[in-house]
């Protein structure tokens, strides 16, 4: 990615901050395996971690300690009480800065900054390319497990930045609002690809694909590009903008780059998304 953003660090300057005071590094990564019923089957990115991540960096588990352990939806984002509390037992708290980074997509590290956001911890960026990126590069990596110190962290919420799907609901068909779908083309279509329950989009919604926001090396594609699939859907920076995926996860990409990237100071990520959405028949939904 080319031009200057505060939340995405690049590999040069994540390696000359390294053993910087209150540098907290993160690995993401979890896994999306499609199973034998065409779903997917999540799994944690733990093993790989520990094969080799980047020198200091902490493993988070977003199923098992940053979700909702009593919702019978996967990723489900728990009471923000809670999670201020998760972060800050992990080591994420005032006068840290927090750089995150997942292997194959950049989505899980966005989910994390999306949902520190929601908790109003702003010092955290993504490292851009990932660890894909800093392998291809031959930085150094490590084997042994790390851990932060723990922290203190206060709830500043922002519950705005999650939507439910009564307000997803209420957006169809509003004017000023913008429903956006971060899956790709053909599932937004229901003409291929892994379902949740109906195949398609919620009615009325747009599409712009996680995917297509970031190139080979995993890295984030210039600032022009962009711009210029969200002006072809009609993200106008004085719109409200609602983005969903499968479960919340890729919808925080396409998040970040409307809000730390192009500067849109409205935008929510619907939580459980489809998942939810298409397996509940009361819902409308469009093909095609």
């Amino acid at each position: 990615m080319t031009g200057h953003c505060a939340a995405l660090i690049s590999t040069e300057e994540l390696a000359r901050r390294m053993g910087a005071p209150g540098l907290r590094i993160f690995d993401c990564t979890t896994y999306l395996k499609p199973g034998p019923d065409g779903r997917y089957i999540a799994e944690s990115g733990r093993a790989n971690y520990d094969k080799g991540h980047l020198p200091g960096a902490a493993f988070l588990d977003l199923q098992a300690d940053l979700s909702d352990k009593g919702s019978k939806l996967r990723f489900t984002l728990p009471p923000l009480e809670e999670l201020t509390k998760a972060f800050a037992a992990k080591g994420v708290g005032h006068g840290t800065f927090i750089v995150l980074y997942s292997h194959a997509s950049p989505v899980w590290a966005t989910r994390i900054w999306w949902m520190l956001r929601s908790i109003g911890f702003d010092d955290a960026a993504i490292l851009d390319g990932g660890l894909d990126k800093w392998k291809a590069e031959d930085r150094p990596l490590s084997t042994e497990a790390a851990t932060h110190p723990p922290a203190t962290l206060s709830l500043r919420a922002r519950p705005e930045l999650f939507v439910d799907k009564e307000k997803i609901k209420g957006a169809i068909g509003a004017p000023g609002t913008l429903t956006l779908n971060a899956l790709s083309h053909d599932q937004h279509k229901g003409a291929g690809g892994v379902v949740y329950g109906r195949a398609g989009r919620i009615a009325g919604s747009s599409c712009v694909p996680a995917a297509s926001l970031f190139g080979a090396d995993k890295a984030l594609k210039p600032i022009a590009d962009l711009r210029a699939a969200f002006d072809g859907v009609g993200a106008a920076q004085d719109k409200r903008v609602l983005v969903y995926c499968g479960g919340g996860i890729a919808a925080t990409l396409d998040a970040f780059v409307l809000t730390a990237m192009l500067g849109h100071r409205n935008v929510s990520v619907y939580d459980n998304s489809m998942q939810e959405w298409s397996n509940d028949p009361s819902l409308p939904m469009e093909i095609g």
